[in-house]
């Protein structure tokens, strides 16, 4: 079972999911890792769920066109959209301090507060 390690407001918290496992999904349902996933709408749609992959990006798939366009050169910077991503293996995300969409370009960019 895959372990996951969500970083949020300075804490990491630590859980095991099922395989083939959407973590808004699990959250949306009171599951690990609910509380500590900030997430809304679960379709792609509104970046809520926006994290920094920060272990385990090499196993995910391809950023598909809705994380594309909602992230842009974020993806570059190792973003990826939770709700978009069926967990197998093992991962490690972040939602603390992240780079704003329209600071992505600028390397000295202040994180997101």
């Amino acid at each position: 079972m895959p372990n996951i390690i969500v970083h949020k407001n300075g804490q990491a918290h630590s859980g095991e999911v099922k395989e083939n496992t959407n973590l808004v999904v699990r959250a949306g349902i009171k599951q690990f890792p609910y509380p500590n996933l900030s997430y809304r709408c679960g379709m792609g749609k509104c970046g809520k769920c926006t994290s920094r992959i920060i272990a385990g990006g090499e196993h995910l798939p391809e950023p598909n066109w809705k994380e594309k366009k909602l992230l842009g050169n974020r993806l570059d910077l190792g973003y990826r959209l939770i709700c978009q991503l069926w967990i197998n293996h093992d991962l490690e995300l972040s939602q603390d301090d992240l780079v704003p969409a329209a600071a992505a370009t600028t390397p000295d960019a202040p994180p997101c507060t």
